[in-house]
This record gives structure tokens, C-alpha cells and sequence, in this order.
């Protein structure tokens, strides 16, 4: 019987494996056939369910799709920053405090999870709904009680004007769960081929945007192995729009410094084009008559959504690209970094869940080391 998980697919990593047999993944391919011959109201509710981790982003960004292909549809978007600023601040949450001390932390390091867990149920954007304007000054004393051990604005500070460096200073001198998780994990610490160059943003122009509508509608199989200026892409915190130039760490443990930035400014006052609501970017475009794309800057990066309408104003087709899609393509930048992986089963399996807590794919994953592989032949 086909449930959600399975529909959505999983990803195998098979760690020193030459690429595309190091990373590959189930994930169907949906392009085009995402709410056919339905009404365009439903579609929306459609791919949130679908896409349930990601589930309020993917709804904002399809309602966005499709006011671009008829303006009479979804036409009030006031509330979208304030939307998207909870949900991506919400996922990192869930991701950090959750998949990181499951994925990252040492058999030895329980006490570690077990002070995650305890910290999340005091975070107040797990909390039943309050009073919205004392949310943020609530997650800023969060993050500097819990998580940080000092102000957030002055965590980012030296963030963004060190990097890593900075990065490495204060898990060294925090005690805080956080700090103590990461500073074991820099221990499996993987190199990663990211280039600015090829941090996805087709949004800076309309016609790279325009470009990659026409691939999603003329070529088969783009929207689950996408490429952009002619080779594989990434996408994550570290290529927003607001970044006057994306420079990604390079490493694993680098991104993880990443999520926690995007975390502290979205918390933080709102700054045009720094903090706050007005940190996340989205859009959308008429690619022709009754079609539509739009876009969101979402917690694992770029979403990009495009719809075709019929004459009737029914959907005649949805095509989907997640950032999962550009993160894990068979040929991109997590297989590449765990086709190199090498040494003890231990380190290697260590340092590929840390590319995948840095990379955060969308659905479960698998490793398959060396020796497994081997028992598997011989069996």
C-alpha cells in the first residue's frame, strides 16, 4: 500500500562509491502529473501533503504559481513574510534540535540529546500560539538561554565577520548543547565542492528564471534531476538572494554554522534585507497565458514551483523542483563529497551523516558502507 513516505521516495549513499552509484535516489518523478484535472484551490493542499516536511512553504509557493497564471486566484498575499519567516525558523528548529543530535552526536554523547530535547520544549515557537509580537524578543532569549550562552545579534556579528573561525571559538567555550554537539561532529568534518558560482539564484534575472520554466515544461525528467547553466547546482541558507555574494563554507561543518545564522536573523529584528521577515525572498512570474512560477527561499533553499492551466481553468499540469533535487542529484555536491569519503567504517559513517545533517535532504536516508556492501555480494 503506498503511504506518504513512500510516495515521496529515499536516498542510498554508498560511501566511496564513484559517482552516480555513490548517491542514489528513489524519488519519483511527479513533473506534470501534480493535480491534473483538478481545481486549481486544491492544488495547493495537494503538494503540502505530498511534501509534508516542507508542507507551509510548498503551499505558499504553489498559491504564488498560480496567481501568477490567473491573478483571480490567491490574490492576497499580505501575510507570506510573516508565514515564511515561522516556518523556516520552525524547521531549522526541528532540524537542529531533533535530526542533529540523532545524526551527529557519539553513542557516548546521550546526555547531549537528552538536553536538546529538553531545551526544545521550552522553545517558544513550539508552544500553542500566543501573542505573535512577543514570539521573536521570546525565541531571541531562547537562543541565548538554551542554545547560544550569549546575545544572538552578537553570535551573527561575529558570524558573519569570521565565519568558521568564529564558529569554532565558541563551541570551543560554550557549554551549551549546541556548542558541545558541534564540536564533537567537527570531528568527521567533510570538504565540499561548493563554488558561489554555482550557488543557485536564477531569480536574479528573469531570464534564468524564464529558462528554467521552459526546461521544467519541454524536458523530461528535469524537475528530479535539475541543472543550471549547463551543470548541477546547490541551494541552501548559504545562497540567498540577500547575500550580496554567496560565499558557502567548505565544508559540512561549515553549513551547519549556516542553519544556525539563518535561525538567529530570522529571530531577530526586522532589517531590510538582513533579519527578520525581511531576510527571505520569494516571487513569481507568467512563463505564458494560464502559466505560472514562483519561487521561495525555504529552510533547505530554492523552491521552485511552476503551473499550467487549461482552457477550462483547471490544472493541466504542476511541476515541482525541492532543494533536495539540487543537493542530492546523483551527480552534485553530496554524492561527490561522499563518493570520497574514505577510512575506518566509523569515520565514514560519521562524516556522510554530517554532510546530510549539512545538506538536509527532504526524505530518510540509508548508508551503505563498504563492508556491507561486501557481505552483501558474498551472501
Amino acid at each position: 500500500m503506498n503511504t506518504i513516505s513512500t510516495l515521496a521516495g529515499a536516498i542510498r549513499l554508498a560511501p566511496g562509491v564513484p559517482i552516480p552509484q555513490a548517491l542514489q535516489s528513489s524519488r519519483p518523478d511527479w513533473s506534470g502529473r501534480l493535480g491534473r484535472v483538478r481545481p486549481p484551490q486544491d492544488l495547493p493542499t495537494l503538494v503540502s501533503s505530498l511534501f509534508s516536511l516542507c508542507g507551509q512553504a510548498h503551499r505558499l509557493c504553489s498559491q504564488l504559481a498560480l496567481h501568477a497564471a490567473n491573478p483571480h486566484l490567491f490574490p492576497h498575499q499580505q501575510e507570506l513574510p510573516a508565514a515564511l519567516q515561522r516556518e523556516t525558523a520552525l524547521e531549522h528548529v526541528r532540524r537542529i534540535g531533533l535530526d542533529w543530535p540523532r545524526q551527529l552526536a557519539q553513542h557516548s554523547d546521550d546526555a547531549v540529546t537528552a538536553r536538546a530535547l529538553d531545551a526544545l520544549r521550552r522553545c517558544p515557537l513550539l508552544q500553542p500560539t500566543g501573542d505573535p509580537a512577543a514570539l521573536w524578543p521570546a525565541m531571541r532569549d531562547w537562543l541565548r538561554d538554551e542554545c547560544l550562552q550569549q546575545s544572538p545579534a552578537d553570535w551573527l556579528d561575529d558570524w558573519r565577520s569570521t565565519g568558521t573561525d568564529g564558529l569554532l571559538r565558541w563551541s570551543l567555550r560554550s557549554t551549551s548543547w549546541l556548542a558541545v554537539l558541534l564540536r564533537g561532529a567537527r570531528e568527521a568534518d567533510v570538504r565540499l565542492p561548493l563554488q558561489a558560482a554555482n550557488a543557485l539564484r536564477p531569480q536574479v534575472d528573469i531570464h534564468s528564471l524564464m529558462a528554467v520554466g521552459v526546461a521544467l515544461a519541454q524536458k523530461p525528467g528535469f524537475s528530479i534531476r535539475p541543472q543550471w547553466n549547463g551543470g548541477c547546482a546547490h541551494t541552501g541558507t548559504w545562497s540567498r538572494l540577500h547575500d550580496d555574494v554567496p560565499m558557502p563554507p567548505a565544508t559540512a561543518w561549515g553549513l551547519l554554522g549556516s542553519r544556525i545564522a539563518e535561525l538567529v536573523r530570522l529571530c531577530l529584528p526586522d532589517v531590510p534585507r538582513s533579519s527578520g521577515q525581511s531576510w527571505l525572498t520569494w516571487g513569481a512570474i507568467a512563463t505564458g497565458p494560464g502559466n505560472g512560477l514562483a519561487w521561495v527561499e525555504m529552510a533547505r533553499g530554492l523552491l521552485i514551483h511552476q503551473v499550467e492551466l487549461d482552457s477550462h481553468g483547471l490544472v493541466s499540469a504542476c511541476h515541482v523542483i525541492a532543494p533536495t533535487e539540487w543537493n542530492f542529484h546523483p551527480e552534485g555536491v553530496a554524492a561527490q563529497a561522499v563518493s570520497s569519503l574514505a577510512g575506518s567504517a566509523e569515520q565514514v559513517e560519521r562524516s556522510a551523516r554530517l554532510v546530510m545533517a549539512a545538506l538536509d535532504p527532504c526524505v530518510p536516508f540509508s548508508i551503505q558502507l563498504l563492508e556491507q556492501r561486501q557481505e552483501a555480494q558474498h551472501a
